[in-house]
């Protein structure tokens, strides 16, 4: 489970097998689940410049949190 050096999100972890994302926000903690996610969304969240600016482009209202 990588842990990024970023003012947003702390930390993410994935499960292929689930396409269920997990994440770990610097503020708010978590983890908040995301359901349905493809492999090349937390590919590209792990590649991300702005690993926040990435979430809320890319994930934020696109995927389920539960």
């Amino acid at each position: 489970m990588p842990y990024f050096n970023s003012s947003a999100i702390a930390r993410a972890e994935y499960n292929p097998q689930t396409a269920v994302l997990k994440i770990w926000f610097v503020d708010s903690g978590g983890p908040y689940d995301y359901f349905d996610v493809p492999q090349h969304i937390y590919d590209g969240l792990c590649r991300a410049w702005s690993k926040g600016t990435y979430y809320n482009d890319h994930i934020r209202h696109q995927y389920g949190n539960g």
